[in-house]
């Protein structure tokens, strides 16, 4: 079972890429057929994507219909598949979650060894125990619910077999990395959801803001994956081993030892630790690491709820959870943990107020929760912090998936300010994105309410001296979070429409794409009720049992339900106080916002601007690189290298090759000329030569 729940993606994304592959020669060969020369490749690229918004109609740039058919026949194929293969993952994944949550049925399935070279031993197995049954529901679930809608949102993209075939590429790259039962497995999952994401963000490649954007997520993922890199390394040069067995029992006898970098003495589990979750701050997207997220929106939306919700970005929050034997053992290194992720929820929910773009405003608010989790880790509440992202990512996912069914109602439009008064228009829709809003929110008995409260109780009852600071900027955010969610319903759905042409030929998405909305609106409402004793409650010990360990003096979990009233109901405050603040920015005096930027200008263009973040680090980073790339590239590998040697040498026997050439001329009197002047010159030589 739990094979075919990691192979079946695998197989799934070999069929679409060999259907894709026929379907573009088919394309290819009609066009050839028809018009006699090949210049399909200028006319397709002239044809993909759509001028702005989340394109996601590039038509075909011809008429061929011999080549079309077989096209749209592989496509459905295509879909058909990938969407089978995943599906039927999903329902095993919840059969394992049963079966090894409550039954306790854990297990270590090998596969095949992988490496074998000198003391480094690592055969390849899946690791089966509750966090991974937990992470097999999550990335499955969530995976075969954007699949089928995919089917409906894609519908017009000749690509769709591509398309499908990178989805379930990248399903198969997280399984692998949440089964894995060492680090260099957990690595390679790690890189290949890193290849997947660059793929399918940049998978409308015709726009150079794709990319642009691609490219973004790809290098600032290498800042973090350098640090988790030298982190493996640290554990197996601190162990000798890297299965995480080995590694946790292994570990208490680290305590207390130092490691020699440069001229310090620095406690070698807070480096290894610390380097470890550098990886987890590029992958999460956590403040100063956090850049490519929003960008990241480039993608199709489908992409968005997969890999920028549900999925990839937990898996920073996946790792720390399962090295919790080690982040247990570093006070040091928790507490950078708790400072991140508050900043992270902070910082993120600022930029989101402001946001103008429906998609980058789900973005912000999946940053901001993504420190939440971080922060519930921190605190060594790491159930709590699973808990959270097994319901974010229900209502996440709901929330960029209802995005993308108004995109396509406003004809892919994507600013906000366009919109408005589309509640009429496209009912379920708008209320399954109040669903998604409720549960981010933390409404009262809603998914969120349940494990978002939880954290915020967690942070105020932990011992590291961030706990306190956790605690107030994660209330803060609560506040700014119901703010942004409820604009972004008010300014969407209610109120005048503002583009009346896109308002008047809007209409409901298909059930292909509502459908899914309403599974996971099921999991926004009941997730957090069902699930809380056994990731928040009484129940933990029973469900998690060895897959998550807290120290001896951790007591969190217990602390954390003895919370006085009052801080166990600021949250719910804070959220209706940022429900009433919107309503009254949006719906009874449209005009506040307006004149509250123009009175606070400075203010409002640092949040639109994003701290600025992007700025500063073009001139820091980006600029000084590119100079000394070009220095190295222009003037050392040019000037230097190229000139003084292949091209300098080269240019030189040209120099004396066609200097030898001019005496070449073909006139036999020139010959004999030459011939006398060697003759003088000879016997001049012996004549004085011979005096001696």
């Amino acid at each position: 079972m739990y094979q075919a729940i990691v192979f079946l993606p695998l197989l799934g994304a070999i069929l679409a890429g060999i259907i894709a592959l026929a379907g573009a020669r088919a394309r290819h060969s009609g066009y050839i057929d028809m018009h006699g020369h090949d210049d399909y490749g200028a006319a397709h690229a002239h044809g993909g994507g759509a001028s702005h918004g989340d394109a996601a109609v590039a038509h075909a740039a011809h008429d061929d219909h011999a080549a079309h058919e077989p096209a749209a026949a592989g496509s459905r194929a295509a879909e058909l598949i990938t969407s089978t293969l995943l599906v039927v993952p999903a329902i095993l994944s919840w059969i394992a979650f049963f079966q090894v949550g409550f039954g306790g049925q854990e297990a270590r399935i090998p596969v095949l060894p992988w490496i074998h070279s000198g003391d480094l031993v690592i055969d390849w197995s899946l690791r089966i125990d509750s966090l991974t049954a937990v992470m097999l529901v999550v990335v499955t679930t969530v995976s075969a619910l954007v699949h089928i809608y995919s089917i409906g949102y894609m519908h017009e993209d000749p690509n769709r077999p591509r398309f499908m075939g990178y989805l379930s590429l990248f399903t198969f790259a997280m399984l692998m990395l949440v089964t894995a039962d060492d680090l260099v497995q957990l690595f390679f999952g790690w890189e290949g959801v890193g290849l997947a994401s660059y793929l399918l963000i940049g998978f409308w490649y015709q726009r150079p803001s794709a990319n642009a954007a691609a490219i973004k997520a790809f290098v600032v993922n290498r800042i973090g994956d350098f640090g988790f890199g030298l982190g493996i390394f640290a554990v197996f040069a601190a162990t000798g081993a890297v299965n995480f067995d080995t590694v946790f029992s292994q570990a208490p006898a680290l305590v207390g030892k130092t490691m020699h970098f440069l001229s310090w003495e620095i406690d070698t589990l807070t480096v290894i630790c610390l380097l470890l979750f550098m990886g987890a701050m590029g992958k999460s997207a956590q403040f100063l690491l956090h850049t490519w997220l929003p960008d990241a929106m480039e993608g199709p939306t489908p992409v968005s709820a997969l890999i920028h919700a549900a999925t990839m970005v937990t898996a920073g929050v996946f790792m720390v959870a399962r090295l919790s034997p080690l982040f247990e053992l570093s006070p040091t290194a928790l507490t950078v943990v708790t400072f991140i992720g508050a900043t992270t929820a902070f910082f993120a929910a600022t930029v989101g107020l402001v946001q103008n773009d429906i998609k980058r405003v789900i973005a912000y608010s999946t940053c901001s929760q993504l420190g939440y989790m971080f922060v519930a880790m921190g605190v060594g509440a790491y159930s709590v912090g699973m808990f959270h992202l097994f319901t974010h990512a229900f209502f996440k996912a709901l929330l960029f998936l209802g995005s993308g069914s108004v995109i396509m109602a406003m004809h892919h439009e994507q600013d906000m300010r366009h919109m408005g008064g589309l509640k009429n228009r496209i009912p379920v829709t708008y209320w399954m994105m109040v669903i998604g809003t409720l549960a981010l929110t933390g409404f009262p008995l809603t998914a969120g309410y349940f494990s978002k409260d939880a954290i915020i109780e967690a942070a105020y009852a932990g011992k590291n001296s961030m706990a306190i600071y956790g605690f107030v900027m994660t209330v803060v955010a609560a506040g700014l979070t119901s703010f942004y969610s409820w604009r972004l319903i008010f300014m969407t759905f209610h109120g005048e429409p503002h583009d009346r042409e896109h308002y008047e030929h809007a209409h409901e998405s298909p059930l292909v794409v509502t459908v899914p909305l309403g599974i996971l609106a099921v999991g926004a409402l009941a997730a957090g009720f069902v699930f809380k004793d056994y990731f928040a409650g009484h129940g933990v010990e029973h469900f998690f049992r060895e897959a998550l360990k807290f120290a001896d003096g951790n007591h969190v979990l217990e602390e954390m339900h003895h919370t006085p009233a009052l801080i166990a109901w600021m949250p719910t405050v804070m959220m209706v106080l940022g429900f009433l603040v919107a309503y009254q920015f949006y719906i009874r005096r449209p005009d506040i916002p307006v004149e509250f930027a123009r009175q606070h200008d400075v203010l409002y263009r640092f949040l639109l601007n994003k701290w600025y973040f992007d700025e500063i680090y073009d001139v820091l980073i980006v600029r000084p690189s590119l100079w000394l790339g070009r220095l190295f590239w222009k003037g050392g590998d040019g000037r230097v290298i190229d000139g003084l040697g292949p091209d300098g040498v080269s240019a030189r026997v040209i120099d004396i090759t066609r200097s030898a050439m001019r005496l070449q001329t073909g006139y036999l009197y020139h010959y004999a000329f030459a011939m006398l002047i060697g003759l003088a010159a000879f016997v001049t030589w012996f004549t004085f030569a011979g005096q001696h």
